[in-house]
């Protein structure tokens, strides 16, 4: 109870300055509970009646939905202030940040972010071009309590250039700048870094974004502390390192060394010199073999980190600038990035996202701020409990508990009735005893 308390209340007090404060700042820490509660999906309406009935709000109907889609919610304080309370951020001395994009199915022409973006994962009975949202989206990769979780940090909604010129998207009655997938990573990165007083970076992404589309850029605004794992394609020419200048060399040295050949060629001769290391990967201690070289990318112009990890009959190489991480590592921290795939079911399918109808800029963009923020708090909250959560329903090969259980925690916390004494109301109405009961045996 006093977590939870603890991990609200000063996302209230940043309400204090503003005019109603008071009740406002009620309001969001009250709706950002009824977002974490497991048995309401996050559309508004439902929000509002689970905000009603389950928590007792004197809230009007027009009064909420003013609310939910104003444009003075401080959105950009209240993330700086929720980065600073998460516990113990950085892993062997790195902020890990998983970077990646998503794309948010809708039904409607006039939801702000909508456009026919292509879908790579698109199966065969469904549209390769689906009417959706495409969110490019920054999580922390943090341990919490023995698994690997992905705490949302920061989002953008991507626009393609032809929407814009079309004159299809419009921010305030403006048409907005267009911005390139890595140039929001950027501007997101440069402000998390800030936040966290420019902590070294390690940012693990797919190889379309481990290119130097990113890394030029990154390292151009956020810094020198920065750097990238991702994975090679297979047709990426590699290169040795320069040799040392001779003694009363003429002419300038040399950028790169020789060429060494292709990722697929050299995993078919580095294979025989390949080594068993132990990894914690995918939530379990595994053997893997793997082989490491330091050689030269000329698309990141620098000197990289290869791994090529080797499976029965298949084989992936990975890459980092970060020359000083283990093989072990760097195997282990890709493995993680998986789950910000993970948190984005997590925040579409669980919290519902997906399911919101919202349509104007701010009321989507302020729905998507509270799904994405109740999915960080529900893992603070786990990181500060101080036994791990049981799993409530078992899986084959599944032994950590899940994102589902903490939010089922949660919600046992915030119906206690003393969480009201904690964590007071400006009005304390009379619930109907009937849905409150049903709603309890529910949670």
């Amino acid at each position: 109870m006093f977590i939870l308390r603890n991990i609200l209340s000063p996302l209230q007090q940043e309400f204090k300055h503003r005019c109603k404060g008071d009740e406002r700042g009620v309001w969001f820490v009250y709706t950002l509970l009824a977002v974490i509660t497991h048995f309401t999906s996050s559309r508004s309406a439902n929000l509002l009646r689970c905000l009603q009935t389950l928590f007792g709000l004197s809230l009007s109907q027009r009064r909420f939905y003013i609310f939910m889609a104003s444009s003075k919610l401080p959105w950009s304080r209240l993330w700086t202030t929720l980065w600073s309370l998460i516990p113990s951020p950085m892993t062997a001395g790195r902020l890990l940040l998983a970077l990646d994009d998503y794309i948010n199915p809708k039904t409607g022409k006039k939801i702000f972010g909508c456009a026919s973006f292509f879908d790579h994962a698109a199966k065969t009975n469904q549209s390769e071009y689906p009417w959706a949202q495409n969110v490019v989206s920054i999580g922390l990769l943090k341990i919490v309590k023995g698994r690997w979780a992905c705490l949302p940090l920061a989002f953008r909604f991507y626009h393609m250039k032809k929407t814009i010129d079309a004159g299809k998207i419009k921010i305030n009655g403006k048409a907005p700048s267009f911005q390139t997938k890595h140039a929001q990573a950027v501007e997101m990165l440069s402000k998390i870094s800030a936040a966290f007083h420019d902590a070294p970076l390690l940012v693990v992404t797919d190889s379309w974004f481990g290119n130097n589309g990113l890394f030029k850029p990154m390292h151009k605004v956020v810094g020198q502390h920065t750097h990238i794992l991702s994975r090679l394609r297979v047709n990426t020419t590699l290169f040795a390192p320069p040799p040392k200048r001779r003694k009363h060399q003429l002419g300038r040295s040399k950028k790169y060394g020789d060429k060494m050949g292709n990722a697929t060629s050299l995993a078919s001769e580095f294979q025989k010199h390949a080594a068993t290391y132990s990894v914690n990967l995918y939530g379990k201690q595994r053997d893997v073999v793997a082989f490491d070289n330091i050689m030269m990318l000329k698309t990141l112009k620098c000197t990289v980190r290869v791994v090529w990890v080797y499976r029965r009959s298949q084989w992936v190489a990975l890459f980092t600038t970060d020359l000083d991480l283990t093989v072990e590592q760097i195997i282990e921290y890709y493995g993680a990035r998986w789950k910000i795939e993970a948190g984005f079911k997590e925040v579409k399918q669980e919290i519902g996202s997906s399911k919101s109808q919202t349509r104007n800029y701010h009321a989507v963009t302020n729905h998507l701020n509270f799904c994405m923020m109740a999915a960080t708090v529900t893992w603070i909250y786990a990181d500060h409990l101080d036994h791990t959560p049981q799993r409530c329903y078992a899986v084959n090969n599944r032994a950590h508990f899940a994102f589902s259980d903490v939010r089922k925690l949660i919600t046992q916390t915030a119906l206690d009735k003393n969480f009201a004494a904690v964590f007071p109301r400006p009005v304390n109405l009379a619930q109907n005893s009937f849905i409150s009961a049903l709603l309890r045996m529910v949670a």
